[in-house]
């Protein structure tokens, strides 16, 4: 059987991808390679060690801090967010919970519309004020309630970003920092920070709208990410995550177990969904996701084969081809 870092350079090839794939099993890196360029018009080249935004990829991360809190006593899945937001928002059903939001079952209005072309869409605000959680409350202000709370499963960006106001304004303390000391330090991912996109460090990757050309993403999402994505990391902490979740460390397993358990079905997606994470319509298998313009990004962990993948890409459909032959190679 051709090696699976044969089979990732010929998908490479083929389709112009950028970024870095991982792929680790029984917790010793089996392949780990990066392509195309951090910075096109410098010709930065991409490494293992480059430092690449995640999008929707934080949502799991925003669930943990959540669990972390609940398991601190800070609020209950069943607290409402009516509870914490007072007069804000008031669209937001006053049965909203907590949990409802974690599970994408809330039936709130989402700010963000994703059909069409991913890399065309523009936030309806000027990205450059949108750095806080509290400066996206007009943004997430004047949805109309889609369906009951409860009453069934839709993706919804903006209630992750609801879910970060909450856990703010409950804890005192800015969302980011509580993903730093609550998520990414018991995990020991010490590459992992919120980053604006105005002030890249040198490792990190810019964002690319096509394959090719130098048009980048800067325009397109927050300035800092928040609930819902925007993370930034590399593929050393996003493996090093599951280890450090499935061990424990981040939140009890009995924690770990409930965000895995499927708590919707997702027959649009071929998948299901537990609180946070997405989950194999059959299998064991859970994952993370992220695609945004610019950003492609997709990490699995199989616990029954102990098989982890990461591909993550600066360019906004570059990670699905590798992706798709990872599955079919390694079977998961």
């Amino acid at each position: 059987m051709e090696p699976v870092r044969d089979v990732v350079d010929g998908v490479a090839e083929r389709t112009g991808f950028s970024g870095v794939v991982r792929v680790d099993r029984s917790g010793e890196v089996e392949f780990c390679a990066a392509y195309g360029y951090a910075d096109r018009a410098h010709r930065i080249l991409n490494t293992v060690e480059t430092l690449f935004a995640t999008a929707s990829g934080t949502k799991s991360l925003t669930a943990l801090v959540i669990m972390r809190l609940v398991e601190r006593g800070t609020f209950e899945l069943g607290t409402t967010a009516r509870s914490l937001l007072g007069d804000d928002l008031p669209l937001i059903a006053d049965d909203v919970t907590i949990e409802h939001l974690l599970a994408h079952r809330s039936g709130i209005g989402d700010y963000l519309n994703e059909d069409g072309d991913i890399s065309e869409y523009v936030m309806p605000v000027s990205v450059h004020e949108l750095a806080t959680t509290e400066q996206f409350l007009p943004v997430l202000d004047g949805h109309e309630t889609v369906f009951r709370a409860g009453e069934r499963f839709a993706y919804n960006n903006g209630g992750y970003v609801v879910l970060a106001l909450l856990a703010e304004r409950a804890s005192g303390v800015s969302f980011q920092e509580l993903v730093r000391t609550l998520v990414c330090e018991p995990a020991g991912m010490v590459d992992t920070a919120f980053l604006r996109s105005d002030e890249l460090p040198g490792r990190a990757a810019l964002g690319y709208l096509s394959v090719d050309g130098l048009r980048t993403n800067v325009f397109h999402l927050p300035v800092v990410g928040n609930g819902d994505g925007g993370i930034y990391s590399t593929a050393a902490d996003l493996s090093a995550f599951w280890d450090a979740l499935f061990a424990g460390r981040i939140v009890s397993p009995e924690r770990v177990a409930e965000m895995v358990r499927p708590h919707s079905d997702w027959p649009e997606e071929s998948r299901r969904y537990g609180l946070g994470f997405h989950l194999r319509v059959a299998g064991d298998g859970v994952w993370l996701e992220g695609y945004d313009a610019g950003v492609s990004f997709a990490g699995l962990h199989q616990p029954s084969s102990s098989i982890t993948y990461t591909v993550i890409s600066n360019w906004s459909d570059g990670a699905w081809p590798v992706v798709k032959v990872l599955n079919d190679r390694l079977g998961v």
